[in-house]
């Protein structure tokens, strides 16, 4: 492979991997509690936290602190997953530099 083409496939994969990476920021992702739904954006920005206030008590304000927690962390586990799964595969084309 001469110089020419691999500058081209290095370009190529930059626009691949900048279209993946505008397509996690630009989605959405749900993590879910019992007491707590909560959405996130590909940036792991909150976009909305929905409280199920119908199954909440006035003393069970520490478990839906600890919901939220659950919550927001499993979106960011699908982002994070989302991610892996859709630029994984150039972090392994270039060796492992990503």
């Amino acid at each position: 492979m001469n110089m020419q083409q691999m500058m081209a496939q290095a370009q190529k994969m930059q626009k691949d991997l900048e279209k993946k990476q505008q397509e996690i920021q630009n989605s959405e992702y749900e993590g879910t509690s019992q007491l707590v739904d909560v959405v996130l954006y590909g940036t792991k920005k909150i976009k909305s936290i929905k409280i199920k206030a119908d199954q909440l008590d006035a003393e069970d304000m520490e478990i839906l602190e600890d919901m939220i927690k659950i919550a927001v962390n499993d979106a960011i586990t699908k982002i994070e997953k989302d991610t892996e799964s859709k630029m994984g595969m150039y972090g392994k084309a270039l060796g492992g530099l990503m």
